[in-house]
């Protein structure tokens, strides 16, 4: 796999964090089959990221609201 010199390190990470779930999986379960495994894995990983961009959308919302809320204090001060 070729990447760019300074996406090395998030790749290997990526890797050694892939490796590890497909291994627990493995254990957990006694499954032996590695199509079987990736999809467990891939499966996992698209959760835990929808789970993350809900979080981020959720404090961008009351970042926002904030926000607002300072700026009809500003205004009102003005």
């Amino acid at each position: 796999m070729k990447v760019k010199p300074e996406d090395e390190e998030r790749i290997r990470q990526a890797g050694k964090i892939l490796n590890e779930k497909v291994r627990n999986y493995k254990n957990q379960f006694g499954i032996e089959d590695n199509q079987d495994l990736l999809a467990m894995v891939a499966f996992d990983c698209q959760v835990e990221r929808m789970k993350s961009e809900e979080a981020h959308s959720s404090t961008d919302e009351v970042a926002l609201a904030q926000l607002k809320q300072l700026n009809n204090l500003l205004s009102t001060a003005l």
